[in-house]
């Protein structure tokens, strides 16, 4: 919690996979609130096996936080491959919007972002910057 730090197992329809994020750092951050960290993921065989990779993190110490249920709709313009626009509906936590650029140039992939929320007229909404696992943690506090 302390590192924001994320190992999870994700589970979309007859997909499963196990995702990594390592620990955010001043350099994970940018000046604007741009968050820039790399993840690892590795592909299960199936979706069936998202219980025995549960299983798995459990058996070495691992404790679950919380579940997040999230409906994605993602939007791609085919000159921008590299940039996704989602559109996430947390259940009991409420509706976001992030813009994603994959690129190995964090300076450029911040600018690309700025130039795509100005363009979309989301620029200057307010920014979230607690990862969802932390949000739906706050929304199953009573």
């Amino acid at each position: 919690m302390e590192t924001v730090e994320c190992l999870r197992v994700r589970r979309r329809g007859d997909f499963a996979e196990v995702t990594y994020k390592p620990g955010s750092t001043a350099a994970t951050h940018s000046a604007d609130g741009v968050i820039s960290k790399p993840e690892t993921n590795v592909v299960l065989a199936s979706a069936g096996q998202a219980p025995l990779a549960d299983q798995l993190l459990q058996a070495v110490g691992m404790q679950l936080l919380v579940r997040v249920e999230k409906h994605r709709v993602a939007y791609r313009h085919p000159d921008f491959p590299d940039v996704t626009v989602n559109i996430d509906a947390l259940a009991g936590v409420g509706s976001f919007v992030e813009t994603e650029v994959l690129s190995t140039d964090a300076v450029a992939a911040a600018g690309l972002v700025e130039r795509v929320e100005k363009e979309l007229d989301i620029a200057n909404c307010p920014m979230v910057e607690l990862p969802y696992r932390d949000l739906a943690m706050r929304s199953t506090v009573t």
